[in-house]
C-alpha cells in the first residue's frame, strides 16, 4: 500500500496543470538597491541557545551560582558551598571539599546540559581555580564518564599553595557518547577549595580559548548572514528589570561575569527548566567577535527601561533613564571607540584593539503603547547627539497589525527612526497571504527590519511547508528591497532536550546538528541576495500568489548573473516560461545554475536521525534564446541563475 501512495504522489508531483505560465524578467528596469547585510540572523538565549548551545562549555553551575548551589552537580563525601574570601567577586561562591580518608571518597560529579556529549579521540580541556587549606599538595582525579558508567578519560591534577591559582589539564574521550558526565575525586586527605570548574572540546570554532561549538557555529557561517542581532528578544527586557540582560556584566574576565536568571526557564509552564541560567560566558565581546568571524553586521539591542510587558508593570521613570541611556552611548563607545577610552580600552585588553565598526542599535525589543515612545525619545535625542552615524531601530510592538502596531508606526515616522523592527509569527497560510504586504508602503518613512519571523505551523514543526511558505513570503521582501533593508528568520537554535519554543532555524543535541528545511531556504536567499532588484511579471503583474506561484529576480553585479527565484506553493507541477527582456546576446544553450528545494511530504521534517530528509538539490537546465523553461514541482522553491549581458 505504501508503494502505491508513493506512486500515486510521484504522479500528481509530475503533471504540469493549467495553460503555459509565462513570466518576464526586464533587465532594462534596474530597481532598488539591495543592503548587502540583508538577509541574517537573530540569536536569543532561548531554547538552551547559549550555554549548552553555541557556547562551548560543557559544565553546568560551574561556579555554583545559581540559586540552588548544587544543581548539575551530585557531590559526595564532605563538600560544601562557602564564600568567605572568595576567588571572584562577582561570583563569590565556591565548593570546599574535605576528605577525611573514608573508603567512599569526596568529590563532585556534572551532568552537563542534558548530560555530556564526548567524541572518540578528541581532547578535552578541563581547568579549575583551587587553593590548599594547610598549604599543602592535594590530587585531584579527574575522570570522564559514559552513559555506562564505565570511565573513557582521566588524569590528575595536583593542588598547593593557600592562594587562589588556575590549574588545567587536558584529557582525551576513548569513546563516542552523547549522554556522559564529568567527575572530579580529592584523593588526597585534607581540605581544599575550587572554583570555575570548566571542561571545553579543545577544538572549537577557530580554536579559542572560552570558544564557541564549531559545528553549530560553521552552520550559522554557512548561512552566509549579512546581520547578526542579538542578544534577544525578550531577555532584553527580563521578566523583572533586574533580570534583563545588561551587557556590561557580559564583558570582561569570563571568571568574573554575574550570573543571570533566565526568563525562559520558567515562562512556559508547559517547558519548565529550573536549571536555565545565563552565565554570560557567552556576551557581547565574542558576540561583536562572532559577527566579524561570519562576515555580518552587528545588531545589539538594549533595554529601554521597561520590563516584559506581557508578564510586568514594573518600568524605570523617563526621568531616571540616564543609566540605560549611558549603557547604549557606552556600548557604542565599547565596540567602535578608541583603545584610550574607557570602553574601547577594555575591548582592547579583551583582544581587539580594533573597532568592531558598529553600524546598528536597537532600543528596546518589541515594546508597546505610549509608555515606549516616551522613553525612547530622550534615548534618541542622546544618541543622535553624541553618535549621529549610528542608525537606530525602535519596534512596532509584538504584532504584525492590530491596536499596538497601528499605533506605534505612525510614532516611528514621527520620530525618523531610522528603521522599524516587525515581527510576525504566523501561519503558513498567512505568510502566502502577505507576499505583497511591502508593495503599498511609504517609501518616504522608516525602512523596515523585519526581525523576528517564522511560519508556525499548526504542528509548529520546522517542516517543509512552512519553509515554502516563508519563501514565498521572501519573495516580497525582496521585491521591495527598497524599503525592507533587514530581515532575520528566528529563533535561531533549540536543544532537542531542552526547549522552550519552535519552530528554530537549527536543532542539535549534545554531538550533532540539524539543519531544517526553513534553514535552507534562508541560506538560498543570503547565498544568491544580489545587488539590485530587476521587476518579474506574469501578465504585468507582480507575481505573488496567482496560482499558487510567487517570484522575485535579481541583478548580481559582482558576478554578471541573473538570479531568479521561484516557489511553487500549490500542490501540482508547473511548466514556467521565463523570459528575458533587454540581452545584449542570445544565451541560447548556456547552463543555468538551479538550486531546488522539495519534497513530496509538505510536513517532512528533518532529525537527527534523518538530518538530510529535505536539502537543497543542485542540477542545471540550458537556456533557451532568451530565457528558459523552469519545470516547477509542487511544493518546490527554486533559485536559478544565469550569467548574461545586458544590452548597453
Amino acid at each position: 500500500m505504501k508503494k502505491l501512495v508513493i506512486v500515486l504522489l510521484l504522479g500528481i508531483s509530475c503533471f504540469y496543470a493549467g495553460s503555459q505560465i509565462a513570466f518576464e524578467v526586464d533587465l532594462q528596469k534596474s530597481g532598488a538597491e539591495i543592503q548587502p547585510d540583508m538577509y541574517g540572523v537573530f540569536f536569543e538565549d532561548i531554547n538552551f541557545g547559549a550555554d549548552g548551545g553555541l557556547y562551548a562549555e560543557l559544565i553546568k553551575n560551574r561556579s555554583f551560582e545559581f540559586d540552588q548551589p548544587f544543581v548539575g552537580w551530585t557531590p559526595f563525601g564532605d563538600v560544601s558551598v562557602k564564600s568567605e574570601n572568595p576567588c571572584f567577586e562577582r561570583n563569590p561562591h565556591y565548593v570546599q571539599m574535605n576528605e577525611s580518608g573514608l573508603r567512599r571518597g569526596t568529590g563532585l560529579e556534572n551532568e552537563g546540559f542534558r548530560r555530556i556529549g564526548f567524541k572518540q579521540n578528541a581532547g578535552y580541556n578541563f581547568s579549575f581555580y583551587g587553593r590548599s587549606n594547610d598549604g599543602g599538595e592535594k590530587k585531584f582525579r579527574i575522570e570522564l564518564v559514559n552513559s555506562q558508567e564505565e570511565i573513557i578519560g582521566k588524569t590528575d591534577i595536583l593542588v598547593q599553595g593557600k592562594e587562589w591559582k588556575k590549574y588545567s589539564v587536558s584529557l582525551k574521550a576513548g569513546v563516542t557518547d552523547a549522554k556522559g558526565k564529568l567527575r572530579l575525586v580529592l584523593e588526597t586527605p585534607g581540605i581544599v577549595d575550587i572554583d570555575h570548574i570548566s571542561l571545553f572540546p579543545a577544538e572549537t570554532w577557530k580554536n579559542r580559548e572560552n570558544g564557541l561549538r564549531k559545528d553549530l557555529l560553521e552552520a550559522l557561517y554557512d548561512l552566509n548572514p549579512g546581520v547578526f542581532r542579538f542578544p534577544g528578544g525578550c531577555i532584553i527586557e527580563g521578566n523583572t528589570l533586574e533580570t534583563r540582560y545588561q551587557w556590561k556584566n557580559s564583558v570582561g574576565p569570563v571568571e568574573n561575569r554575574p550570573l543571570n536568571e533566565n526568563r525562559w526557564n520558567y515562562t512556559f509552564k508547559h517547558r519548565f527548566f529550573p536549571d536555565y541560567y545565563q552565565t554570560y560566558g557567552l556576551g557581547f565581546y565574542e558576540f561583536f567577535l562572532l559577527s566579524e568571524d561570519i562576515g555580518a553586521e552587528p545588531l545589539p539591542v538594549v533595554s529601554c527601561g521597561l520590563a516584559c510587558q506581557y508578564e510586568s508593570t514594573e518600568c524605570v521613570a523617563v526621568g531616571d533613564l540616564q543609566p540605560y541611556i549611558d549603557d547604549a552611548l557606552d556600548l557604542i563607545e565599547f565596540a567602535n571607540g578608541p583603545v584610550d577610552s574607557k570602553w574601547g580600552k577594555i575591548r582592547a585588553e579583551m583582544g581587539h584593539p580594533e573597532p568592531f565598526n558598529l553600524k546598528y542599535i536597537a532600543i528596546g525589543n518589541e515594546q508597546w503603547g505610549e509608555s515606549y515612545v516616551e522613553r525612547l525619545v530622550p534615548f534618541m535625542e542622546a544618541l543622535r547627539k553624541k553618535y549621529p552615524e549610528i542608525k537606530i531601530i525602535g519596534t512596532a510592538g509584538p504584532a504584525p497589525d492590530g491596536e499596538h502596531f497601528n499605533y506605534l508606526w505612525p510614532k516611528m515616522k514621527e520620530l525618523k527612526v531610522d528603521l522599524v523592527d516587525e515581527h510576525y509569527y504566523r501561519s503558513p497560510e498567512w505568510f502566502l497571504e502577505n507576499a505583497e504586504r511591502y508593495d503599498s508602503y511609504d517609501r518616504n518613512g522608516p525602512k523596515v527590519f523585519a526581525g523576528e519571523y517564522a511560519a508556525h505551523h499548526r504542528s509548529r514543526n520546522n517542516n517543509a511547508v512552512s519553509a515554502i511558505s516563508e519563501a514565498a513570503f521572501m519573495t516580497g521582501l525582496e521585491r521591495n528591497a527598497d524599503i525592507v533593508h533587514l530581515a532575520t528568520y528566528a529563533p535561531l537554535f533549540a536543544h532537542v532536550d531542552a526547549w522552550q519554543w519552535k519552530p528554530d532555524m537549527i536543532w542539535f543535541d549534545n554531538l550533532s546538528v540539524v539543519r531544517t528545511p526553513n534553514y535552507y531556504v534562508q541560506q538560498m536567499y543570503a547565498q544568491n541576495a544580489g545587488t539590485h532588484v530587476l521587476p518579474i511579471k506574469q501578465e504585468g503583474k507582480n507575481i505573488a500568489g496567482k496560482d499558487g506561484l510567487y517570484a522575485s529576480s535579481v541583478m548580481d553585479d559582482a558576478t554578471s548573473e541573473l538570479i531568479v527565484k521561484v516557489v511553487n506553493s500549490s500542490t501540482e507541477a508547473k511548466k514556467i516560461n521565463i523570459s528575458i527582456k533587454g540581452l545584449q546576446q542570445s544565451v541560447h544553450n548556456q547552463r543555468i545554475a538551479v538550486i531546488e528545494l522539495h519534497t513530496l511530504v509538505p510536513e517532512a521534517v528533518n532529525t537527527i536521525d534523518n538530518p538530510n530528509n529535505v536539502v537543497p538539490v543542485h542540477s542545471f537546465i540550458l537556456a533557451e534564446e532568451a530565457g528558459f523553461t523552469l519545470e516547477a514541482q509542487a511544493n518546490a522553491f527554486y533559485v536559478c541563475k544565469l550569467k548574461i549581458q545586458k544590452e548597453k
